[in-house]
């Protein structure tokens, strides 16, 4: 294990911590399940801003992604962790991300125990340009015309559908 490597707590499908382990014995590994939080930032016409994820990240490099997504630190807080990441990557300290949903997502790299957050948020962005090459707003309609095209990561297209399914479900309630 590299001196500062990022630790990851390995979870049962409850979100109960089984293990902790290195990021590197994690990812690649898809039979370890570790949570991550991701925070949907809508401005107030409803648009969904996306990072476009830079060439150096190990997953998904070059795609556009959800607006700010984050391992949870061991012994952290989801909201906690939510509210860093937006920090962290967007700069963004004015909003209070609201707990939407859970899902689990999975691929041949990893799998991911996903907590869905939301904001409303109009002011700047100062996005980490060491992780984002790019951030803007996309209308649902432009998400939707895109879908499939290989200009999303694998894990955005499963965070659209569950949050369009969700949001169908709550409507109809």
């Amino acid at each position: 294990m590299a001196e500062h490597e990022e630790l990851l707590e390995v979870v049962n499908y409850k979100g109960e911590v089984i293990d902790i382990l290195p990021r590197s014995s994690i990812h690649g590994n898809p039979s370890l399940l570790h949570r991550v939080v991701h925070v949907l930032v809508f401005n107030k016409k409803g648009d969904l801003l996306l990072q476009k994820r830079s060439l150096n990240k190990d997953v998904a490099p070059g795609r556009w992604d959800t607006s700010v997504g984050g391992h949870v630190n061991p012994g952290e807080d989801l909201l906690e962790a939510a509210m860093r990441e937006i920090q962290e990557e967007l700069g963004i300290s004015s909003c209070k991300p609201e707990f939407l949903y859970t899902y689990t997502h999975s691929n041949a790299y990893e799998t991911e125990l996903v907590y869905t957050y939301f904001c409303i948020h109009e002011g700047t962005i100062y996005f980490n340009k060491d992780e984002i090459d790019e951030v803007r707003f996309w209308s649902i309609k432009e998400i939707y015309e895109n879908i499939g095209k290989k200009i999303f990561s694998d894990n955005f297209e499963h965070e659209i559908f569950t949050y369009m399914q969700v949001t169908i479900v709550n409507a109809l309630n």
